[in-house]
């Protein structure tokens, strides 16, 4: 069984990863800034415009199963690298086999957006019991949308349910924060693009989520464009997405 380690991101702006013995090796004009063991890694990331990559590292990676993305500053995918997929074809084509059931794919989906509603149910009552405030109403509505969720067999049913779920915690999340920043303070969830500093960390982070997910997905020899609650998107890593998903709240 892989274990999963560590992820690499490099933000300097000039940088040249290379390979070096079993090492990658990280410079910037003309100075060794960092070397890290190969099989420590579990994926790299670059954040930035000018930042490089030789091929032979580049190869390294996809033959070692490191996943190797590229991000501009802001943290949106740009491109990523991968060698042939490895791992079971038995495996993707019984997950294949799974997403063209609606009856199978919605079981395994229900559980992820029941615990993704009660994941969120715990945070807003840790908040409620740190911060002395009154969220009993949130509280109960959302248990009440992870017993309807886990109880589900439909999905478009699910995705309204999570839909709901997630209006009512992002209407609580700013009662759960620490900071009185004007610039910080949370008003509300939007993306694509992000409007304020609060919501642009979410998505940034959401970004570094989702290349760990599909990483880990893909070491273990999974599709990580074939998911279940997120239907087939061309560019989309659906699965990645779907494993996201009691992760994306809290």
């Amino acid at each position: 069984m892989k274990k999963h380690l560590n992820t690499l991101f490099v933000t300097l702006e000039g940088c040249w990863l290379s390979k070096d013995g079993d090492t990658v090796k990280v410079n910037s004009e003309g100075t060794c800034l960092l070397r890290v063991p190969l099989h420590n890694l579990e994926g790299i990331v670059t954040l930035g415009w000018d930042i490089g990559v030789s091929p032979y590292l580049m190869g390294a990676c996809a033959e070692r199963g490191i996943t190797l993305s590229f991000c501009n500053p802001y943290g949106k995918f740009l491109a990523g690298v991968q060698g042939f997929m490895k791992g079971n074809i038995l495996l993707r084509r019984e997950q294949y086999r799974w997403a063209d059931d609606e009856a199978r794919w919605v079981g395994v989906a229900r559980e992820m957006i029941g615990a993704k509603i009660a994941n969120c149910r715990s945070l807003l009552l840790r908040a409620q019991r740190t911060y002395g405030k009154d969220l009993s109403e949130a509280v109960d509505r959302l248990a009440a949308f992870c017993r309807i969720a886990r109880g589900c067999n439909s999905g478009d049913m699910l995705r309204g349910i999570e839909g709901s779920a997630a209006e009512t915690y992002f209407s609580c999340l700013s009662h759960c924060q620490r900071t009185e920043d004007p610039e910080l303070v949370f008003e509300g969830r939007n993306r694509r693009p992000p409007k304020d500093c609060f919501n642009a960390l979410l998505s940034f982070l959401y970004s570094l989520l989702c290349h760990d997910a599909r990483s880990a997905l893909e070491s273990s020899g999974i599709d990580a464009a074939a998911g279940f609650l997120h239907r087939d998107r061309p560019g989309r890593p659906g699965m990645a997405l779907d494993l996201m998903e009691e992760w994306l709240w809290t």
